[in-house]
């Protein structure tokens, strides 16, 4: 008999595996919103199927009686704006300066301090003065995601890039490669997977700073909405928001992995 430590399921049985804790936690949901219902028909806590389903419509399939907009679609197209514009310039920011401290002794030197210094500054403690010297619009919601994940990109790069065998580098200078054409033609390429690794790590940051943002200062977005509705225990929309901001993880997150084995077959296969 096969030791459970070995067994290995099968492509089915891991997709159905998967699925279980999912339906489990539908199911408890479902029973524990049925049981406070039959109680207090009222209640907004725990909302049924049914009243999730009128939300939805309400936010995603009317228009807005003021602004004549769908509310449900303006909000994620506004937040993922901003998260895109954010997280994009930090991986091009973290890149760089990754790259440059990781490969330069003398950026190590000058710049690994305040790498370092900067990756563990609470970057909502920023959010004020943000407001403060960008004002309430796009651009410091854009700069809090940026200050709170590139520190954190950059570090990655700069550790990767320590780790690539010094004998490439070695074999590059001997063939009378100099600076620039090492870090463009050996270095750069072998980051760029590892850059979109880094880019997976931090989405997560990237939304919770992005929903911090939109909570104090915007007029639309899903962290917005959720921190609107909340003082009317709106849970019906609270919910679909929340699993909706996880879909859209999720999704992002399975996007960028597919993109690596795409683009860079090889660092999957190393890896």
């Amino acid at each position: 008999m096969k030791k459970l430590i070995n067994y290995q399921p099968h492509r089915t049985w891991k997709v159905l595996l998967g699925m279980l804790p999912f339906l489990v936690i539908l199911i408890f949901y479902m029973l524990g919103s049925d049981a406070r219902l039959a109680e207090n028909p009222n209640d907004k806590l725990l909302p049924g199927i049914q009243q999730i389903a009128n939300a939805i419509d309400r936010m995603a399939l009317e228009p807005s009686k003021r602004s004549g907009e769908y509310l449900f679609w303006q909000d994620t197209s506004s937040s993922l704006i901003r998260l895109g514009l954010g997280v994009f310039f930090a991986a091009c920011i973290g890149l760089i300066i990754g790259l440059m401290v990781g490969a330069l002794p003398l950026a190590s030197a000058s710049f690994s301090p305040l790498l370092t210094v900067a990756s563990l500054v609470p970057p909502l403690a920023l959010l004020p003065i943000l407001f403060i010297v960008f004002g309430l619009g796009e651009l410091s919601k854009v700069i809090l995601i940026m200050i709170g994940i590139t520190p954190l990109i950059a570090r990655d790069i700069q550790k990767r890039t320590r780790e690539i065998p010094a004998e490439q580098l070695i074999k590059a200078q001997t063939l009378g490669a100099n600076t620039s054409q090492i870090i463009v033609r050996v270095l750069l390429p072998q980051l760029m997977p590892r850059l979109i690794d880094a880019v997976r790590l931090t989405m997560g940051t990237a939304w919770l700073f992005l929903i911090a943002a939109e909570a104090v200062a915007a007029t639309d977005g899903l962290g917005y909405r959720i921190f609107l509705v909340r003082r009317y225990m709106a849970m019906d929309v609270i919910l679909p928001y929340v699993v909706w901001i996880t879909l859209l993880a999720f999704f992002f997150d399975m996007t960028l992995a597919w993109l690596n084995r795409r683009l860079f077959p090889w660092h999957i296969e190393r890896r």
